[in-house]
């Protein structure tokens, strides 16, 4: 059966306020009701991905008003949510969190990003992850990455290897390197033989212009959807049995071979 997932590619511009743009975004899920089972939001999309002073100053516990909204509108509406993420505090920490609710508006998994973005100072505000996560969700056995955490091979290979199915990325991934964003994912997507599903915000956060091309990319590659640079929501019906059906037909991770380097 398929599963109707939402990617809401969200304009966070910094002429936006954090509170109009979260009463805005709970209107459009408002407006989802009963025609999505599972919806993906982007990276830190009430502050801005590249705000990262607004971040802190918005930073809030695993159970502040922010992720408590999103839970009520996983519950109220019947539907899976992503909340993208958000600055988590937690003690004298704060976190890059992604938050995941099923559709009883359940918090059902939680993930912290391990790889925070050094070439921006991410870490100066951001303390790493220490785990990777894979979450039942309705398009199988799912793992959670956010944004620069494509980049790592290794990370989806590992999530690939606890059973996921299908991968959920928020992202805020500038203009300069979409190129690369535009490289990685379906890279992401036919290694692991899995779904992905990636939201890019769109909008301008001072000097830097976020890239969107949000896409959906199935198991063998093949692009389901992929959006321009300009906010736009699309829905796809995805089917979570193609990465079982692909892995056994053509079983490519049988042929993993890891080797010793030999430097001449």
């Amino acid at each position: 059966m398929s599963v109707r997932t939402t990617v809401i590619q969200l304009d966070c511009s910094d002429t936006e306020t954090p509170e109009s743009r979260v009463d805005r975004v709970m209107g459009t899920l408002d407006q989802h009701a009963g025609k999505t089972d599972l919806l993906l939001l982007p990276e830190l999309w009430n502050a801005g991905a590249f705000d990262l002073d607004l971040c802190r100053k918005l930073a809030q516990p695993i159970d502040g008003p922010l992720p408590t909204a999103l839970s009520n509108m996983a519950r109220q509406h019947r539907m899976w949510i992503h909340g993208g993420s958000f600055c988590e505090r937690d003690g004298d920490h704060l976190f890059n969190t992604s938050v995941v609710f099923n559709d009883s508006g359940d918090l059902v998994a939680k993930y912290r990003k391990v790889h925070v973005f050094t070439y921006a100072r991410e870490q100066d505000t951001m303390t790493p992850g220490h785990e990777y996560v894979v979450v039942r969700t309705p398009l199988g056995l799912t793992g959670i990455a956010t944004c620069y955490d494509v980049r790592f091979p290794e990370m989806f290979r590992a999530m690939r290897e606890a059973g996921a199915q299908a991968f959920l990325i928020p992202s805020g991934w500038p203009t300069k390197r979409i190129g690369q964003w535009n490289a990685l994912l379906p890279a992401r997507a036919v290694e692991n033989q899995a779904w992905v599903i990636a939201n890019n915000q769109v909008g301008q956060q001072g000097t830097h212009v976020l890239g969107g091309n949000s896409a959906v990319i199935d198991p063998m590659g093949v692009v389901h959807a992929h959006a321009g640079d300009t906010e736009e929501i699309f829905t796809v019906e995805v089917d979570p049995a193609l990465a079982n059906e692909w892995r056994t037909e053509f079983p490519a991770a049988n042929d993993i071979v890891i080797r010793p380097v030999v430097t001449y």
